[in-house]
C-alpha cells in the first residue's frame, strides 16, 4: 500500500493541498481597489488598504484598512482559511453629494462586503444617513453567521444644508 493511502499521511497531504490552493488563489487577478499594503511583522502578515467608492454617492470615497495573515502565520496557527476581523474605515467628500436613491432608513445600506473566512465571516461597510445631524455615517464591522464581532470603526461625512434640504424634499 502506498504511503499516501495510509491514514497517518492524510493530515500532511491536506496541508500540502491547502497550501497549493492558497498559493493558486493568491496569484488570481489584481485587486483594483488596493491602494496600499505593507508588512506588519516577520511572519508575512500584512496591512492592506483599499479604496471603496460609495456606489450610490459618487461624491464620497472610503478607505478601509484590514489585516491579512501570511502563509507562515497560517501554517504555525493551523487556521488556513480565516483572517482576523479587524478593520478600520475613513471616508471623505470628494465632490457634490446627491442622496437621490439612497436608503434613508435607520439600518442604512451595506456598500461593501469581503470574505474573511472560507464560509462564515465577512468584513462589511454600511452607510447610514443621519439628516438630523447633517451626516453620512460609514460603519466598518465584521459579520459572522453564529456570533457577530464587537470590533468596528466609524467615519462621518458632513452634509451641507442644501444637501439635507434636497434629501428631505424627496
Amino acid at each position: 500500500m502506498s504511503d499516501l493511502m495510509k491514514p497517518k499521511a492524510w493530515p500532511e497531504v491536506l496541508k500540502v493541498a491547502a497550501l497549493c490552493a492558497l498559493l493558486a488563489l493568491a496569484g488570481c487577478g489584481r485587486n483594483e481597489r488596493n491602494v496600499g499594503e505593507f508588512s506588519n511583522d516577520l511572519l508575512g502578515n500584512e496591512i492592506k488598504v483599499e479604496a471603496l467608492p460609495d456606489p450610490a454617492i459618487p461624491g464620497v470615497i472610503c478607505h478601509m484598512a484590514y489585516f491579512e495573515r501570511g502563509v507562515i502565520d497560517r501554517a504555525t496557527k493551523g487556521n488556513w482559511f480565516e483572517d482576523p476581523s479587524n478593520s478600520s474605515v475613513a471616508c471623505q467628500r470628494i465632490g457634490p453629494i446627491d442622496l437621490k436613491g439612497v436608503d434613508l432608513g435607520k439600518s442604512g445600506d451595506e456598500i461593501f462586503s469581503q470574505r474573511l473566512s472560507l464560509f462564515f465571516k465577512r468584513n462589511a461597510v454600511r452607510r447610514i444617513v443621519d439628516l438630523q445631524n447633517k451626516s453620512i455615517l460609514y460603519v466598518s464591522h465584521s459579520r459572522e453567521i453564529v456570533e457577530g464581532s464587537a470590533k468596528m470603526s466609524i467615519s462621518t461625512v458632513v452634509l451641507t444644508d442644501a444637501e439635507v434640504a434636497a434629501a428631505r424634499a424627496r
